[in-house]
């Protein structure tokens, strides 16, 4: 199975659609996504992943269906704290990203939510929310997940192309679960560019499929089909 872990478009989050521009980034997606084609779309819940998967629905005939757990809201709901008087992910929290990058961190491995530092925060509720349903996501696909080894166990053989269009802040939790790399390491030192496609390959030996990472949030459709090259709207690459 080839799996395609999308984040929407440019968006306008109130209310929750997407920019022109965000929408001329859907379109483009679709076109290179067509070349090799989809055989099954998901999408979180809220519009503006819904309006992103739509050009790549409309062109290939597909209907998505949508997933309630990857709504941006839950997550954001425990993975979030407050700095300077504002909310903001614990990702981009100074503090929390010093934290994240520490050794007592990394030496909690995959109980990292156990730090001192993290108490009234639901990292742990989040993060375990998130592996629940993103197994039983991949285990409806054929993929039993064999927590915190890397390796799903095949349990339908599965040679299709899979999409998931979705968020950021849920989006780096959920490939975090899926890949059994831990939050801190994954969400501090890899980010996804609105429209960018991730690629991931289940690769199937022995009945026994390790996840491997081919491209991560890829805006080569955007330079393609000529558009502003600004990631996530702050930096020119």
């Amino acid at each position: 199975m080839i799996f395609y872990y999308i984040r929407h478009g440019e968006p306008i989050y109130d209310p929750d659609s997407l920019t022109e521009l965000g929408t001329k980034q859907a379109k483009a997606l679709a076109k290179r996504l067509a070349i090799y084609g989809v055989d099954k779309i998901f999408t979180s819940s809220s519009n503006r992943a819904i309006e992103t998967a739509q050009p790549t629905c409309e062109l290939l005939n597909i209907e998505a269906e949508c997933l309630e757990f990857a709504h941006e809201n839950l997550t954001w709901e425990d993975l979030s704290v407050e700095e300077d008087g504002k909310r903001t992910w614990i990702f981009n929290s100074q503090k929390y990203k010093e934290l994240f990058c520490g050794k007592e961190i990394r030496d909690l491995g995959d109980r990292w939510y156990e730090h001192p530092e993290l108490k009234g925060i639901n990292c742990e509720k989040g993060i375990n929310r998130i592996y629940d349903e993103a197994d039983k996501f991949f285990a409806s696909l054929g993929y039993e997940h064999e927590r915190y080894t890397g390796k799903y166990k095949v349990t339908k053989s599965n040679d299709q192309r899979v999409a998931l269009f979705a968020h950021q802040g849920f989006g780096l939790a959920f490939l975090s679960c899926l890949l059994d790399v831990p939050y801190p390491m994954f969400s501090t030192h890899f980010n996804v560019g609105h429209s960018g496609l991730t690629v991931i390959e289940f690769k199937e030996a022995n009945g026994v499929a390790i996840p491997r990472m081919h491209t991560m949030s890829s805006d080569a459709h955007i330079y393609h089909e000529g558009l502003p090259l600004n990631y996530n709207n702050y930096i020119k690459f």
